[in-house]
């Protein structure tokens, strides 16, 4: 048989493979040994040199002819097994099922406690400002009344990258930053993260803080009790209880400590006779520090004391996701257990 009715019988032999083939492989086997490298279209096309010059050019356009067919009915028959497989997937569907409902992911607890604490106070009228978590140290000390070797500055002890700049160890630097650029009225939040050299139960390396300034002419304390009380009964709800404890903060001055009923108990102490864990039996809670604004923060960011007057606060958004949600142990928020996470609505 000569060259060109070999080549013009590959379609033909090609269709009789494939009323054969079982599935894929036996496809792609009948693939390669028709249109492959060293496939039969491929060996007859190597004796193209043994042609006389005036046959050359109809063999080769039979040749690509036949290329063009024998893909055809490959394609053809790769279809015909798609759609069988289809039928066959078909067949066995049950339409009568119930359907499955996708998965849907939540909010992380301190997240959603984040945005709640921003949503209240954004109700009330307070500016959300940010700033850099990497700080100088005057903005993250110095400027709130903590020059170099004050005691104070050991209780927030942080990571420095040198001796001047640092991962921040509260939100105070955002006030700071926005005294310093924008001139009062204002009432800001700075929510965000920060860092200090801490990890135990109650303490980890980095977590969350959400702190507020407001800055006016005649701010009082009444002003301050007036909002975080607010603030506290929106989150925990109407019949929260708030005091307020002198304390020592070196940005404020006059200082207090700021407790609720334990949102555990109620505020008895006690939960069917036996001592409330969260509260220890005593009824209240240490939930935020807060003050008046310390003058010598503000000389330090060019406002007049005499001038103006504002009180400032800050709180950790893990306590309170932990007091909002129950949580036990503050580092369940960081270990990334995804059943953890599905009991927080979404």
């Amino acid at each position: 048989m000569d060259l060109l009715a070999q080549l013009n019988g590959l379609p033909g032999e090609l269709e009789e493979r494939l009323r054969k083939v079982a599935g894929d492989a036996d496809l792609e086997a009948a693939r390669v040994d028709f249109l492959g490298r060293k496939g039969r279209l491929a060996e007859l096309m190597s004796h193209l040199r043994d042609l006389s010059p005036a046959e050359r050019p109809a063999f080769g356009q039979a040749a690509n002819a036949v290329k063009q067919r024998m893909t055809e009915l490959l394609d053809e028959r790769k279809a015909l097994q798609e759609q069988e497989r289809e039928a066959a997937f078909l067949a066995g569907f049950d339409c009568s099922l119930p359907g499955r409902t996708l998965w849907n992911g939540s909010l992380h607890p301190i997240t959603l406690a984040m945005e709640e604490v921003c949503s209240v106070f954004r109700s009330m009228g307070y500016e959300i400002a940010g700033g850099p978590e990497v700080e100088t140290d005057f903005n993250c000390f110095e400027a709130l009344n903590m020059p170099p070797e004050h005691p104070a500055r050991d209780m927030q002890d942080t990571l420095y990258i040198n001796d001047k700049v640092l991962l921040r160890a509260h939100t105070s630097c955002v006030q700071v930053r926005t005294m310093m650029n924008r001139r009062p009225p204002l009432a800001i939040i700075g929510p965000g993260k920060v860092y200090r050299r801490d990890s135990d139960v109650t303490h980890t390396p980095m977590f969350h803080q959400i702190e507020g300034l407001l800055v006016d002419r005649h701010v009082t304390m009444a002003d301050l009790r007036g909002t975080l009380t607010a603030f506290l009964r929106a989150v925990f709800g109407g019949s929260t209880r708030v005091r307020f404890r002198p304390s020592f903060f070196p940005f404020t001055e006059p200082s207090v400590e700021v407790d609720m009923s334990c949102a555990q108990c109620g505020g008895r102490g006690h939960i069917d006779g036996q001592p409330c864990r969260v509260c220890k039996g005593s009824g209240w809670l240490e939930i935020l520090g807060s003050g008046m604004v310390d003058p010598a923060v503000f000389r330090s960011v060019g406002y007049d004391p005499d001038e103006v007057s504002g009180f400032a606060f800050g709180l950790g958004v893990e306590r309170i996701a932990m007091l909002k949600y129950g949580l036990t142990d503050l580092r369940m928020n960081f270990e990334n257990d995804i059943r953890f996470l599905h009991q927080f609505p979404v």
